[in-house]
């Protein structure tokens, strides 16, 4: 084969790569602007005041639905999200800045944004405090050399009243030295000051009881993933991989956090998200539909009944009625 055919052939190919690269652009281009397509505006204002109310994510909009008909009509506002949170008339709104960054966006009690904060990565999980001071937030992000999978997690808080910003947790003393530290999935005490999350390494997960003020993190208990306080403060909801093993899906359950007894809920599906306790005796969470739609379930937190669902087309249930945390 000469020189020319051997150009010819290259620039051949290239010239296909090019195509499809351009091709895969305006896939990707498509799909989004499909996900993202606006949802119906409300015909009533949402707002984030306390009250028999579920907030949710829909169609990437804030919305809310009565928690007596949580399957019937709910109100959309206009407000875009990935993933949300409230509580005491603050939201969390995790939100797709440009096509390739994200913001994480602290809202009042209308909605109207009071501040925002460049994040890192994908969005993922968020949370507020019961008095809505302090605001959390978890992404993927990549590049961190001791993560052989190439992704790690980048988790931060803001307390809106102070305006002190924690970038990362990485940046606490914890009870578990390690490079390789990864935090993700806070929730918060009623103290505002208590809180926990999870700490991963070595390819272990650990639940750990984190003081804002000191800047620790002491470890509680081992393979429990994206806490959530009761409304009472005496049990976490979590997802726990099944034998240890991520691979084998997670499994609900709920920690006593005197005796640390653990007690699997009747959810049997694998759950990959951070629960939300409803009210004292049940649990929200999403589980995806095979072509990736979310719907918001429920179940009773003791571990009886069985699996309810409670807002189809969502996700990011939080209770506008109900406070989290006791006293930590």
């Amino acid at each position: 084969m000469n020189g020319w055919s051997v150009r010819v052939r290259v620039l051949a190919m290239l010239g296909v790569a090019v195509v499809l690269a351009v091709v895969a652009t305006f896939y990707i281009r498509g799909a989004a602007a499909r996900v993202a397509d606006p949802a119906p505006i409300a015909a009533k204002p949402v707002t984030l005041d306390a009250g028999p109310v579920l907030l949710t994510v829909t169609d990437r909009h804030l919305a809310v639905v009565s928690t007596s008909d949580p399957s019937g009509p709910r109100t959309v506002s206009a407000v875009e999200c990935v993933r949300a949170y409230a509580a005491g008339g603050t939201g969390v709104c995790l939100r797709q800045a440009t096509p390739w960054a994200y913001q994480m966006v602290v809202l009042d009690r209308r909605l109207d944004p009071v501040r925002s904060v460049d994040i890192p990565g994908l969005p993922n999980r968020a949370r507020v405090s019961a008095s809505g001071r302090l605001v959390a937030w978890t992404t993927f992000v990549g590049g961190d050399s001791y993560n052989s999978g190439g992704f790690s997690t980048r988790t931060g808080i803001l307390d809106t009243v102070s305006g002190t910003l924690v970038p990362s947790l990485e940046e606490f003393t914890a009870s578990v030295r390690a490079a390789d530290r990864n935090f993700w999935g806070v929730t918060f005490a009623a103290d505002d000051n208590t809180f926990y999350a999870t700490m991963s390494t070595g390819g272990h997960r650990y639940l750990m009881k984190g003081d804002l003020a000191g800047r620790t993190l002491t470890t509680v208990a081992e393979n429990v993933e994206c806490p959530s306080l009761s409304p009472d403060g005496t049990r976490i909801a979590f997802k726990h991989a099944i034998d240890g093993d991520p691979t084998k899906g997670w499994r609900l359950s709920v920690l006593d956090l005197s005796t640390l007894a653990v007690t699997p809920l009747a959810e049997t599906a694998s759950v990959d998200d951070q629960p939300a306790w409803l009210d004292g005796a049940t649990i929200g969470y999403t589980l995806r539909q095979a072509d990736g739609r979310p719907d918001v379930w429920s179940v009773p937190a003791d571990g009886g009944g069985r699996p309810r669902l409670l807002v189809p087309g969502a996700e990011s249930p939080a209770a506008l009625g109900v406070a989290i945390g006791g006293n930590g």
